[in-house]
Formats: structure tokens, C-alpha cells, sequence
């Protein structure tokens, strides 16, 4: 995830409906995890069935932003500059969502996740130490049982490829011509098509430090953020009405879609999850960089923003409490009291995304910024 809100400060353009889209992104997330256990497992019943596609949006809008932000800078800009600041960026909501998984994960002891009741303090303070770096554990070294890279918190495997990306780019990809950006592109798309057809018709996957996790993980990063680079170089931003209306339907109700096809068409499906990424992602970032906002959205795009990696980085540690207690307590998946728990718990996501924005996140970066850039 990236912005613009730490890099540089000067006369650029900010892209407020792209914040406000990753918002919105990152509470479909939420969503979908809260419904995986309404589902019981079971994609095809599943409501809000795509919000994993939530991460390949990510990947294609950092792609863009970092793209936009430092392409230019580089002739005043050393590689530890660049880093400091992503690093600044991203880091210091890491910890806090480390944090997070090591405070709530002794509540998750239940028989969704048995190896927790085994795990000494020792053991998992070590695992919160080792996820403070964000170095990916083996799955000899899960204390969860899902094998899991973070165990403590897994979404952070998206951001273990974030800085992967980040690398790359940094090394490699600012350098590059156009030409062999559009050929990296081709070829990254054509292995996500691959996978996605040979793979039970999803992207699901990249969480775990295993030789086909990290062929997912990869193949989940790179087209989105090659594409997201290439948008940014060589397509013009026009001006379209009502961009943050359209952007926020289209990201919607693309994240919202059922399963297709049946378990003997999984095909189906991966045909709808390849084109959204291929063709629909691209077309959003287009259309949200050509929009201009009221003061009324712009607040609400800012307030999307700033809550959208703060509530993507820590939901899930909450989820894995959700699903302890719905598994231990025996509780009936539509029962009244589990609808109202769910409901309070997506409440509950937001609202802590935001205190720890607030409190926490923006003034550790603004602290972090003054030290080591000196602005």
C-alpha cells in the first residue's frame, strides 16, 4: 500500500479518490472474512466472494502510486532515502499488527486452531519478535496450524510481497525502458492466467513460505504491479465526472461477486477473477486518477484512506478470535447472536483502524519523518 501522504512534500497531485478506493477495498476485505465463516468453508455459498481480489488491487495500486511519486526523484533521491521512506510508510503499522496477534492470541485457543493451547509465551514472543522484522517463519515454525508465514497475523504475507516490490523496483523496474515494462507485463500476465486455470480457478494463496505459496504470492504481485507502474508512465489522467461514484460501484461490485461455475467448471470463475485483474482493476485506477472530488468526498475519501491499512493489517487478528469463539462456544452459524457479533465486529474494525491511525500511525510516521528525512 502506498501514498503520497509521506514521500514528498511539494505541488504534486493527490490521487484522493485512489485513497478512498483503497478504503473501500480494504473494508471488503473485512467483510469477506467476516462472511468465511457464515459459509462454513464453502466458497460457493459464500456472499461477498471475491474480496481476496482485494490484494491483486492493492499490489496494482502501489504499483502506480510508487511509480508516480519517485520516478522523477530519483536524480535527488539515494536507494537508503527511498527506502527510509517506505519503510516509514509501512513499518510501524507491521508492529502494531504484530502486536495485535500476539495480545489476542492465547483468546484464540479453540479447535479451529488446536497447536495454540501447546505454544509456550516463549515461543510466541519469539514468532511476534521474528513478525516485528516482517522475515517470513517456515511452517515448521507455525503456531497456529494453518502454516501460515505470520502466523500472528496473516494478511501480512501481502505485505512481505509489498516489500519485495518495493525492492525491485528500487533496484530494477525505475530503470527500465517501456518496451521491456509492457513485455514483463505480458509474460506476468500470461502466468497469472496460467496459475489461475491450473489452480482451482482462484488466486487464493501466497501465505505461506513454501515453494507453490511463494509461486502464487509472486504471480499475485507481479502483473498487478507492473501494470499499475505502466499506467502511470504512460497514460494521461482525463476528466471524468463522478469518477469516485463509478470507481466505488465498479470496485464494489467486482469484490462482491459469487463463486462462478460449479466445482467441475472452476474455469468459470477463474475466467471472471483473470479479466477483473487484467482488464477491470486497470480500468478503476484510470478513472479514479481522472476524478476530482467535493470537499464533502473529500473528507470521505481521506477518512477511507487513512483507516484503509491500519483496518487491512489488524482485522484479521480479530477474525481469528471471531473464529475461535464460534468453534468453541458451538455457536449456530445463523443465529441471532452470531449475526450481532459479527456485525459488532466489523464495527469494532474500523473503529480501531481509526484510533490507531489517529493516535498511533500518523504521529510514529510524522516523528519518523522529522528523525531520518528531516522534514
Amino acid at each position: 500500500m502506498a501514498d503520497l501522504s509521506t514521500t514528498f512534500n511539494d505541488s504534486k497531485k493527490h490521487y484522493m479518490i485512489l485513497d478512498g478506493l483503497r478504503g473501500i477495498a480494504a473494508i471488503m476485505v473485512v467483510m469477506f472474512h467476516i462472511l468465511e465463516t457464515f459459509a462454513i468453508g464453502d466458497p460457493y455459498k459464500q456472499l461477498v466472494n471475491h474480496g481476496y481480489l482485494a490484494v491483486d488491487f492493492f499490489f496494482m495500486l502501489s504499483g502506480f502510486v510508487i511509480a508516480y511519486a519517485y520516478d522523477d526523484r530519483w536524480s535527488s533521491m539515494s536507494l537508503s532515502d527511498f527506502f527510509k521512506r517506505r519503510l516509514i510508510r509501512l513499518h510501524p503499522m507491521i508492529i502494531m499488527g504484530m502486536l495485535f496477534g500476539a495480545v489476542l492470541f492465547y483468546f484464540q485457543d479453540s479447535p479451529m486452531f488446536p497447536p495454540i493451547g501447546d505454544t509456550p509465551v516463549s515461543q510466541m514472543l519469539l514468532v511476534t519478535l521474528i513478525g516485528f522484522t516482517l522475515i517470513p517463519l517456515p511452517p515448521s515454525m507455525d503456531i497456529r496450524g494453518w502454516q501460515e508465514m505470520h502466523p500472528l497475523n496473516g494478511p501480512a504475507w501481502s505485505l512481505f510481497f509489498e516489500y519485495v516490490a518495493n525492492i525491485f523496483y528500487a533496484l530494477f523496474l525505475r530503470k527500465i525502458s517501456k518496451m521491456l515494462l509492457i513485455v514483463l507485463i505480458v509474460l506476468s500476465g500470461g502466468a497469472l492466467v496460467h496459475m489461475i486455470m491450473n489452480s482451482g480457478g482462484d488466486v487464493i494463496g501466497g501465505w505461506s513460505l513454501t515453494p507453490k505459496q511463494l509461486w502464487v504470492g509472486s504471480v499475485r504481485l507481479l502483473y498487478p504491479f507492473l501494470t499499475g507502474i505502466l499506467i502511470s508512465r504512460v497514460i494521461t489522467p482525463g476528466s471524468i465526472k463522478n469518477a469516485f461514484w463509478w470507481c466505488a460501484l465498479l470496485i464494489i461490485v467486482a469484490l462482491a461477486m459469487p463463486r462462478f461455475g460449479t466445482p467441475e467448471t472452476e474455469w468459470i470463475n477463474g475466467v471472471y477473477e483473470a479479466s477483473i485483474i487484467l482488464f477491470v482493476f486497470p480500468i478503476i485506477i484510470y478513472i479514479g486518477a481522472s476524478g476530482s472530488v467535493s470537499r464533502q468526498l473529500s473528507r470521505l475519501n481521506k477518512f477511507l484512506g487513512d483507516i484503509s491499512y491500519p483496518i487491512y493489517i489488524t482485522h484479521y487478528t480479530l477474525i481469528y478470535t471471531y473464529m475461535a469463539w464460534v468453534t468453541r462456544d458451538s455457536i449456530e452459524i445463523n443465529s441471532t447472536q452470531n449475526i450481532l457479533m459479527a456485525t459488532g465486529l466489523f464495527v469494532i474494525s474500523i473503529v480501531a483502524a481509526y484510533i490507531v491511525a489517529r493516535w498511533y500511525d500518523a504521529p510514529v510516521r510524522k516523528w519518523l519523518t522529522r528523525k531520518f528525512i528531516g522534514r
